[in-house]
């Protein structure tokens, strides 16, 4: 019932991995377990237990998109009417009942990938690999899957493995993160721990990106060229210091200046109040005017 994300540069080893507990690849040494079972010694016993999509995922061009279900569903042997249920259930899942009856070949890219999700789960394994799953989906697309993934894990008790590039949305769905480096070796624990003890600032540090621990994303490492005191919480905080950062200011409760910004009652005219080095008092009701305000004023920068 939990989800393991992969998270690595390209070439340190992601797919090698899964390939490996999926018992495509054979080690070099030492011994690969799923389910209880051992992946090079007991295939055919595990074989039902396993899920796995791959980057290259195969499809059956020419068949349709229900019949590319029901067909690799009979491989594992599930009764014709099994099959159906399960086919029905997946094509509403996964938002493709419109397109039942559509060749595969003529499916966007990013309905293939789904289609091919939908194969690697119809016999109800339970630990799934799924290889970049959202590699060639738009956006909401990807939050969507992601979300899937989510309750799939929880509803039905399934393990998932997931590698993937898309950071931000790994590190808010998976419950631990496989953090893989070819030179430090394999670093796991929750996002959370891992934010905490400064693993993921260390591992994604370089030029251009920052892991922001107060908001647990990572972000663009603009050059700052002031920095002053911002007062506030919630969203409205966040979304302020994120404009300013955007604008070469670092804006932070920590940091002391007699040029301050407070975040206010977002529901109130007025919410955002800027106190000026004279002691001047003004307000902005958007960021938009907000931003004004303050870039406009060079003496502060």
């Amino acid at each position: 019932g939990e989800i393991f994300g992969f998270l690595g540069a390209n070439g340190a080893g992601k797919t090698t991995a899964m390939r490996m507990l999926c018992g495509l690849s054979t080690p070099t040494s030492g011994q690969a377990c799923v389910a209880g079972f051992d992946v090079y010694k007991e295939t055919e016993q595990i074989k039902r237990h396993i899920g796995y999509m791959s980057q290259k995922f195969s499809l059956y061009g020419d068949l349709k998109v229900w019949e590319n279900i029901r067909l690799y569903g009979g491989i594992y042997g599930l009764s014709e009417k099994r099959l159906a249920e399960k086919t029905d259930e997946l094509l509403a899942v996964l938002d493709l009942e419109s397109e039942r009856n559509t060749l595969v070949d003529a499916l966007p890219l990013g309905w293939k990938q789904k289609l091919a999700f939908s194969v690697a789960i119809i016999h109800e394994p339970r630990v799934v690999f799924l290889d970049e799953p959202t590699a060639f989906l738009d956006f909401p697309s990807k939050v969507e899957m992601m979300q899937l993934l989510h309750r799939l894990s929880r509803q039905t008790n399934k393990t998932i493995f997931l590698s993937t590039h898309d950071l931000e949305l790994a590190l808010q769905i998976a419950d631990k993160i496989w953090l893989m480096d070819k030179m430090n070796g394999v670093i796991i624990g929750t996002p959370e721990d891992l934010s905490l003890n400064g693993s993921l600032s260390t591992f994604f540090a370089h030029k251009g990106i920052i892991f922001d621990i107060e908001t647990g994303l990572f972000r663009v490492d603009n050059e700052y060229i002031t920095q002053l005191r911002l007062i506030g919480e919630g969203q409205g905080y966040a979304m302020v210091r994120k404009a300013l950062q955007r604008n070469g200011i670092l804006a932070d409760k920590g940091v002391e200046s007699e040029f301050c910004i407070e975040v206010g009652d977002l529901k109130k005219e007025g919410s955002f109040t800027v106190y000026s080095q004279k002691g001047e008092v003004s307000k902005a009701d958007t960021i938009e005017e907000l931003l004004e305000k303050i870039l406009n004023n060079v003496a502060i920068c």
